[in-house]
């Protein structure tokens, strides 16, 4: 290429970038420092109440309506303070993927993702810090120091079965291993689907350490022709493509009720469970910040915390009391006897970042 062309070349691209900051307005950096400084004012909420109603709107990623009763929460913030909201379900890397990318031309004003995923959003620089005013309800290991995140609900890993399909639903990894039925799980990249994995690896010896066993298991389902990844949403399991699956508790059982309550049976795996939570991240770049903030402060209310547990989600302040009749929808409480907590978060953060890979290596490989 002669130097006319590459000077023509360098002269474009840079009108092209203008052209992109221009269509904008801002820039990223403009977009960030405007609502870290937001964000630094220490607003009453009644004053974020008045700038997020001046807003309107509130655009989410990964709080589809059906997960944890979203539903409820976006209809009472739309009731309440006149938001329109809009989301696109993804997983947890999906939505810190998103906020990096769109970063000069932002959509998405919050999601919610696996409470491992707060701290490598915090990491990425995609958040900014609010801690609510129901800050010292939240546990200090359910939140971040400074805000960048913070806990709404924790679940445990449920075992949910089509009993059309299988007249014994298994009650335990072991049970599974020696069936002879498909089994169905999603993504590995969700939070859902790693600590399906994490599970499976506590249930054979393995633990935040050590996701071999984990691994194992699922490898030799695929090898039998017995694993169906990507395959474990709603529609599917509606369909009756799926026979027994993972998914959250407070998921299996707000699928279970949609579906038909006496189609499906749902449980806590007998020989291991992992409980965690999710965590609300607040994008460095919201086009909505005060709307953002106003969403995250009425999730962690009395009232945002129980439209999450009549998603069937448990709630992650413990002040907060239940309803009767929303305490009798979810599972009774010795079933939860084999959930382990992740003790070890730091080790857990590492493990995660090579499980996608892992998966890939060791498991589809066998997939036909």
């Amino acid at each position: 290429m002669n130097m006319k062309k590459v000077l023509s070349s360098i002269m474009i691209t840079g009108l092209l970038s203008t052209a992109l900051v221009g269509c904008g307005g801002q820039n990223a950096a403009d977009i960030g420092s405007k609502n870290e400084a937001i964000a630094a004012k220490n607003l009453t909420v009644e004053q974020i109440i008045e700038e997020a109603k001046k807003e309107g709107q509130v655009v989410s990623v990964g709080m589809p309506d059906s997960w944890a009763n979203w539903k409820g929460t976006w209809e009472d913030i739309n009731k309440l303070y006149g938001l329109e909201h809009t989301d696109t379900d993804m997983s947890s890397s999906e939505e810190i993927a998103k906020f990096e990318a769109e970063k000069n031309n932002p959509t998405a004003d919050i999601g919610d993702v696996g409470w491992s995923f707060g701290p490598v959003a915090e990491e990425k620089g995609v958040t900014i810090k609010y801690k609510t005013s129901y800050w010292d309800q939240i546990p200090d290991w359910a939140k971040d120091d400074d805000g960048d995140w913070m806990l709404g609900y924790t679940g445990s890993l449920a075992i949910m079965t089509n009993k059309k399909l299988i007249k014994n639903p298994p009650k335990s990894f072991q049970d599974i291993l020696e069936g002879d039925y498909k089994v169905s799980i999603g993504t590995a990249e969700g939070t859902q689907t790693q600590n399906t994995i994490l599970a499976a690896a506590f249930a054979f010896g393995g633990d935040e350490t050590n996701i071999q066993p984990g691994i194992d298991f699922f490898a030799e389902l695929a090898k039998q022709g017995r694993l169906l990844p990507n395959n474990n949403d709603l529609a599917n399991i509606e369909n009756g493509e799926v026979a027994v699956t993972f998914l959250w508790d407070f998921n299996a059982l707000n699928y279970r009720d949609i579906i038909d309550k006496d189609r499906f049976d749902v449980c806590i795996p007998m020989d291991a469970s992992v409980r965690t939570g999710y965590t609300t991240i607040i994008n460095k770049y919201a086009p909505h910040p005060h709307a953002a903030m106003l969403a995250r402060e009425y999730i962690l209310s009395d009232e945002g915390q129980i439209n999450l547990a009549i998603g069937y989600a448990k709630p992650i302040r413990s002040d907060v009391v239940l309803p009767a009749e929303i305490q009798a929808k979810l599972l009774p409480e010795e079933q939860y006897k084999s959930v382990k907590n992740i003790e070890d978060r730091k080790a857990w953060e590492e493990t995660s970042k090579t499980l996608n890979q892992l998966w890939q290596e060791q498991v589809l490989v066998h997939i036909n």
